[in-house]
C-alpha cells in the first residue's frame, strides 16, 4: 500500500488563549515545531507568518526568515499560506512573497496554495445563535486562480489545491482540461466543523461528496483537513481509502487530548496508519508521490 503523507498545520490563525499554549508563532518557533513534526513523521509543514503577539504577519520578509529557519534545520516540504484575510489584496500582491522566496534555494518553499473558488469564512456561534462576522469572503475568481496557476508553475513549485466544495473540486477538473495544472494534482479536501460552515461537514458523508466528485481519468493525490474540528473520527477511514492527512493545532486546539503538541497529533496519525498497513512517508517519498521535481 502507498505510504501516508502527513502534513502538519501547525498555527493558521489560531490563538494561544483559545486553548493550547504550543501553537508556534515566531520564526524560531516554528521552526522548532518543524524539527518535532519531521521527526514525528510529518513531511510536510503548513504554516502562517504571525508576530510575537500572535496577530497575522503579512510581511514577506517574515515569511522568508520563517522558511530560511525552516531550510536549515530539517528537510521537511514547507507550504507557506497566501493567507485568507489579505481579502482585498491584488492576485499579483497575494502571491509576491511566495515568489519572491522562490528565487533564493535558502527560502524556496515547496507549495504554494491555490483555493479553487470563494467561500465565506464568518465564523458562526451556535450557542448564541449568531454569526461572529458577516463579510468575510475569500475571494478567488477564475482569473485570480488562472494567474496563480501560471506564475507558480513559472516558479517552480507544486501548487495546493484546496477544495471547501464538491464546485472546487469540478474547477480543478477544468484547470486539468485546460492544461493550466499538471497531474498528479495534490489536492486538499477542506471539511469544516463548528464555528466554520463553509465546507463539506467534517463525517464520512462530507467526505464522501467530496470524493464521489474527483476528476475522472486523473491523477489525484488527495489528502483531507478538517478546519475547525477533531480529524481522528475521520482519521482511519482515509487512510485505509488511500488519501493522506493534514492535521494540526492551526485547525482545531485537540482538547479531548489536553493540550497536545503538534508532533503529538502527527505522531498519533502514524500509530492509526501502521496499525492499517500504510507506513508514513518521508519528504523524498512524499516528493516521488506528487510527482515534484
Amino acid at each position: 500500500m502507498r505510504k501516508l503523507i502527513i502534513e502538519a498545520r501547525v498555527n493558521e490563525y489560531m490563538l494561544r488563549e483559545q486553548g493550547n499554549p504550543h501553537v508556534p508563532y515566531t520564526p524560531e518557533e516554528i521552526a522548532r515545531d518543524a524539527v518535532a513534526c519531521r521527526d514525528a513523521g510529518a513531511s510536510i509543514l503548513h504554516f502562517h507568518a504571525r508576530k510575537p503577539d500572535g496577530a497575522p504577519d503579512h510581511e514577506a520578509a517574515s515569511y522568508a526568515e520563517t522558511v530560511r529557519r525552516i531550510r536549515a534545520a530539517s528537510d521537511i516540504l514547507v507550504h507557506p499560506t497566501l493567507g485568507y484575510v489579505t481579502l482585498d489584496a491584488t492576485p499579483e500582491a497575494r502571491l509576491a512573497h511566495v515568489i519572491a522566496m522562490a528565487k533564493d534555494p535558502a527560502t524556496a518553499p515547496h507549495f504554494a496554495p491555490m483555493d479553487m473558488g470563494s467561500v465565506n469564512v464568518d465564523r458562526y456561534n451556535a450557542q448564541g445563535r449568531r454569526f461572529e462576522t458577516t463579510e468575510l469572503v475569500y475571494r478567488n475568481s477564475t482569473g485570480t486562480l488562472m494567474h496563480f496557476a501560471k506564475e507558480i508553475r513559472g516558479a517552480g513549485l507544486k501548487p495546493y489545491l484546496v477544495s471547501w466544495t464538491v464546485g472546487f473540486t469540478r474547477y480543478v477538473g477544468a484547470f486539468m482540461e485546460m492544461g493550466l495544472l499538471d497531474e498528479p494534482g495534490f489536492l486538499c479536501l477542506c471539511l469544516t466543523d463548528n464555528t466554520f460552515l463553509g465546507g463539506h461537514p467534517g463525517t464520512l458523508r462530507g467526505l464522501q461528496a467530496h470524493l464521489d466528485f474527483l476528476p475522472e481519468g486523473r491523477h489525484i493525490e488527495w489528502t483531507v483537513v478538517n478546519f475547525g474540528g477533531n480529524l481522528f473520527a475521520l482519521a482511519a477511514a482515509i487512510i485505509a481509502q488511500g488519501g493522506h492527512i493534514a492535521i494540526g493545532l492551526g485547525d482545531y486546539t485537540y482538547s479531548e487530548l489536553g493540550q497536545p503538541t503538534n508532533a503529538d497529533l502527527i505522531r498519533r496519525i502514524g500509530e492509526i496508519a501502521r496499525d492499517l498497513g500504510r507506513e508514513v512517508a518521508t519528504p523524498e517519498e512524499a516528493r516521488a508521490i506528487l510527482g515534484m521535481r
